[in-house]
């Protein structure tokens, strides 16, 4: 029932391990409830700290004010929780799926804080399937749990996919 096309395309040293990027044909039929992957995990540094509010204009003292974060509950600088998001869901993307397409993120939380210095690293759960109005597609949702070195999560969020069937 799977036809699958598997294309090598890109190779990267990631905390010391290779890691391969590669085209990989699954269709709404392959994907199976409760199926999981976790991904590598990556620190986050103050440079992330400073890219992301550069891009997203965000300079809030909660992220940018060490001295000021000091004065409050949590005492340290915390990430942008999109940052988080960002880089979470960026440790999933080392298997591209030509068969799905992304329809957007729903339910996210960001449950804990994320500091310098904290390590993610991503878990995906196949949660549910289901049809959708074109007869050639399904749905599917993988909810996302993004972790820390701690074993907490820190972010949850569910993926929308539309995936071809293999008719």
């Amino acid at each position: 029932m799977q036809n699958q096309l598997t294309f090598k395309i890109n190779l990267t040293i990631y905390n010391s391990q290779l890691k391969y990027m590669y085209f990989k044909s699954t269709f709404f039929e392959d994907y199976q409830l409760n199926d999981k992957r976790v991904t590598l995990g990556r620190t986050i540094t103050e440079t992330d700290f400073v890219v992301h509010a550069g891009h997203t204009g965000d300079f809030f003292p909660h992220h940018m004010d060490e001295e000021w974060c000091k004065t409050q509950p949590f005492g340290q600088r915390i990430a942008h929780g999109t940052m988080v998001f960002s880089i979470g869901i960026g440790l999933t993307a080392s298997e591209i799926n030509p068969e799905a397409f992304s329809k957007g993120y729903d339910r996210m939380r960001f449950v804990k804080p994320v500091h310098i210095g904290d390590t993610i690293h991503s878990e995906i759960t196949i949660s549910e399937k289901g049809e959708a109005k074109k007869p050639d597609m399904g749905t599917v949702t993988e909810h996302v749990e993004i972790i820390n070195q701690k074993g907490e999560v820190v972010l949850v969020c569910d993926h929308l996919l539309l995936v071809k069937k293999n008719l």
